[in-house]
């Protein structure tokens, strides 16, 4: 598989960075909140949970895991950062890339949402449904009802992805990329390193990094 290391930035992408509007990074109080704290090579929690998805059928992340691991991305159907704007791509549009770039490599991926405050909303199974098929998503989109699999993994933000590896350990979480990060020059594709570096049975060099995006709307 080809390295995703780093690729060039044109100009006029990284100068709509800059107008990513303040509001909507999330602020260091908002990145507390979300209860436990996965570390890296501990066990993922509730992986039998089941999880209703919009095609309704059920899942959990034992099922959903392959041959190499599961990639687990917490997402929702509005954040600007999942959906984008006139400042920025937004990450959902790299979701099928990276479920082809996983199947690839013989790893599942999950889409989760955790916004419980906004189920009956923006958020709420029909709206992801509607959500799921107009984007044409390629990978099963579920709800986290109460936001509990979020709290066990303490996710953050939409999007805050995590990968784990064959036996459900946690390998990877953060960022997708860190397109966000106005300072930078060049895009570095972290989720897409870790699937290449697990595939291949080496170590991660980079397996942690701050999530970028909307909090996720909790009820408590």
């Amino acid at each position: 598989m080809k390295s995703f290391s780093k690729r060039k930035l044109s100009k006029a992408v990284f100068i709509g960075l800059i107008m990513v509007p303040t509001m909507l990074l999330i602020q260091s109080s908002q990145l507390k909140k979300g209860g436990k704290d996965l570390k890296i090579g501990k066990k993922a929690p509730m992986t039998s949970t089941s999880l209703t998805g919009v095609d309704g059928n059920s899942y959990n992340l034992d099922k959903l895991t392959q041959e190499n691991g599961l990639i687990v991305i917490f997402t929702c159907n509005t954040c600007p950062f999942v959906v984008g704007n006139d400042s920025f791509e937004g990450w959902e549009k790299q979701y099928n890339e990276i479920y082809k770039t996983a199947k690839a490599n013989k790893m599942g991926v999950v889409l989760i949402n955790s916004n419980e405050a906004k189920r009956t909303g923006v958020d709420s199974s029909v709206e992801m449904k509607k959500h799921s098929e107009n984007k044409g998503y390629t990978m099963p989109y579920v709800v986290d009802k109460d936001s509990k699999l979020a709290n066990a993994f303490g996710a953050k933000t939409t999007p805050h992805a995590f990968i784990l590896d064959k036996n459900k350990k946690l390998v990877y979480k953060g960022s997708i990329d860190n397109s966000w990060d106005t300072k930078k020059t060049e895009l570095t594709t972290y989720l897409y390193n870790a699937i290449a570096q697990l595939a291949e049975g080496k170590t991660i060099e980079e397996n942690s990094t701050a999530p970028r995006g909307c909090s996720i709307k909790r009820t408590k």
